[in-house]
């Protein structure tokens, strides 16, 4: 019995330590993000300055794969609600996906805006791949009608922009290499609990996370979404990837362009929401049922915290160090953090049993829920 109790102790001291050091963690970054002055000092820009600014020509890149079902509805409504004139969509789809290449075809039948960059083998493969696809098809566009377009912006096949999203992305990448539009979720009812916790997530992230990291010098991942990059910058990424602008072997192509521009010397924004005014945002549906969020969550986990650590290592300076452990941190969490609930369950239910725990156990355990 005692050998067991030992053992029990040593699994509630473990997993204390380790929910304190994770919970101080959080800690550290909601005080940050709170910092008086933290989203005051943010450069907003009037109206009349956004209207007047001459437009950088803005290529939209929109990788499809089977989504012949929402793509055309999705460019209708973007095409009449953006308020920017110098845009063009370059939707991306594969060989052997008949029917959302037909949507696309019939989209650019309509708008001269829109133009199909067909993926030259059989999909799918990567959302990096696809968007390098698509690339390769601005380039022959770009030679044949002699322009060039110096802002590069990723979207979805759901997602609606923003009317002056682009005019914000014109306005900061005159000084910033990537900017960031925010990602808030299209409204569903109480019940999609699944879709629930992405929206919770999401908004901590964005209201959070982004700007003590942008506070304390760190790198920004890209949301995938709305973010506008500079083609010089991509173009300097591309150089060291055989002319890849994107890196087509990653899970998370989106998280390893974010941390590699940072690490170019490139400038980075989050673009955060006025809550004073209509929020500049791109509006989507995260995964509204359990089997599409474990893919997801599964891909982020593999790309960022695996795929990423296996080509970064920890080899970086100290700050991006501290941000690489946060981004990772989840390896050991999500998988303790069931043991630790179970554990405390059962603690509840029979621990007197085994003779209750030491004083300064519970006393660690009760310090782990301080900073919660």
């Amino acid at each position: 019995m005692a050998t067991t109790d030992n053992r029990l102790v040593a699994c509630f001291v473990g997993l204390a330590v380790w929910i304190l050091l994770s919970s101080l963690d959080d800690l550290f970054i909601a005080l940050v993000a709170i910092l008086p002055g933290a989203w005051h000092r943010f450069p907003w820009p009037t109206g009349a300055e956004l209207a007047h600014l001459p437009e950088r020509r803005i290529a939209i890149l929109v990788p499809l794969w089977k989504e012949q079902g929402v793509v055309g509805r999705m460019l209708e409504r973007n095409l009449a609600a953006i308020r920017y004139g110098s845009y063009d969509f370059f939707v991306g789809a594969y060989l052997n996906d008949a029917l959302t290449v037909a949507a696309v075809a019939e989209a650019a039948c309509r708008s001269s805006r829109v133009h199909l960059a067909l993926v030259p083998r059989a999909g799918p493969t990567s959302k990096g791949d696809c968007l390098n696809a698509i690339f390769d098809r601005i380039t022959e566009y770009e030679a044949a009608h002699q322009v060039r377009f110096e802002v590069l912006v990723t979207h979805d096949a759901e997602d609606l922009i923003a009317p002056e999203s682009l005019r914000l992305i014109n306005w900061f990448s005159r000084d910033y290499q990537m900017v960031q539009i925010p990602v808030l979720p299209l409204p569903t009812g109480l019940a999609e609990l699944t879709h629930g916790v992405y929206c919770d997530e999401f908004a901590e992230y964005q209201q959070k996370d982004i700007p003590a990291r942008q506070q304390l010098g760190g790198f920004l991942p890209s949301n995938g979404v709305g973010t506008g990059f500079d083609r010089r910058a991509l173009e300097r990424l591309a150089a060291a990837r055989g002319g890849r602008i994107f890196d087509s072997a990653c899970l998370t192509e989106d998280y390893e362009n974010g941390f590699a521009l940072h690490a170019l010397g490139c400038r980075q924004i989050f673009v955060p929401l006025r809550l004073a005014a209509a929020p500049v945002a791109t509006r989507e549906y995260f995964p509204r049922r359990l089997r599409a969020a474990v893919r997801q969550r599964s891909r982020w986990v593999t790309g960022i915290a695996l795929q990423g650590w296996q080509r970064h290592g920890w080899r970086v300076p100290l700050r991006q160090l501290y941000f690489f452990w946060r981004d990772r941190k989840g390896l050991a969490g999500n998988l303790l953090s069931p043991f630790a609930n179970l554990l405390f369950a059962g603690w509840i239910s029979g621990w007197r049993a085994l003779g209750g725990i030491p004083a300064w156990t519970a006393r660690l355990c009760a310090a782990s829920l301080a900073p919660c």
